[in-house]
């Protein structure tokens, strides 16, 4: 039992010493602006780029203009990147076109600036589920998964969405983070979603998109709307 003891307090005492690191790397981009703090993140996340991100044919996008949709996806940030996903109905082009704040989900440290993300590092700190910043523009995407829907799937998945978004919950980097809370979402709409949270998010996405192989065409089907759970 003295032995788990010590164990834990290595662990704590392991993960304050990286949180601490990353906090002043963090830091010294946050003051240097977006585009340095761009050019620090996760070297493996920044090598998957945008070659993970889906690409519809023209003929497939005009057959999925006005079609409902979830979207899961990674985008590039100050540190190692974020996961989130938007939701809503394809335009006349079969494109998600531009992206408002009510239609972004995802789990990250509640305010603006890196103090909260740092501490939780270490300790679990409030959170918010709306967009955060970057999650808007599209050239911070790094990978993405969509999944087209029919209308009646789309509903209650959209509502199941807006009631995770309602309930009050905690991020921490390890224990529960945007990868965790974006998978929870992909398990209700019966999708696969990767067991480790601790991937970086372009990796996340890209290992959720081979993991639902073939699921990114359909739910159209009457059949399928029982993939999403009650």
């Amino acid at each position: 039992m003295l032995l788990t003891v010590h164990q834990r307090g290595a662990r704590l005492l392991a993960v304050a010493i990286v949180g601490a690191h990353m906090f002043f790397g963090v830091q010294r981009a946050w003051a240097e602006g977006p585009a340095a703090g761009i050019e620090r993140s996760a070297p493996h996340a920044l090598r998957m780029g945008k070659t993970t991100a889906s690409r519809s044919t023209p003929r497939g996008a005009v057959e999925a203009a006005g079609k409902y949709f979830i979207e899961f996806r990674a985008r590039h940030a100050l540190s190692y990147g974020h996961t989130f996903l938007v939701h809503g109905r394809l335009n006349s082009r079969g494109q998600v076109g531009r992206v408002t704040a009510d239609q972004v989900a995802g789990l990250h440290p509640a305010g603006d600036g890196p103090q909260l993300w740092s501490v939780g590092h270490v300790l679990p700190v409030p959170a918010e589920t709306g967009p955060s910043d970057g999650d808007l523009e599209d050239e911070y995407i790094s990978a993405r998964f969509r999944v087209i829907l029919d209308e009646a799937t789309y509903r209650r998945l959209a509502e199941h969405i807006r009631a995770k978004q309602n309930t009050p919950t905690m991020w921490h980097a390890a224990m529960y983070n945007c990868n965790t809370w974006v998978g929870e979402i992909a398990h209700f709409a019966g999708l696969a979603a990767p067991t480790n949270n601790l991937l970086f998010p372009a990796d996340y996405i890209a290992a959720m998109r081979t993991l639902n192989a073939g699921r990114e065409l359909t739910f159209t089907r009457s059949e399928d709307a029982r993939s999403v759970r009650d």
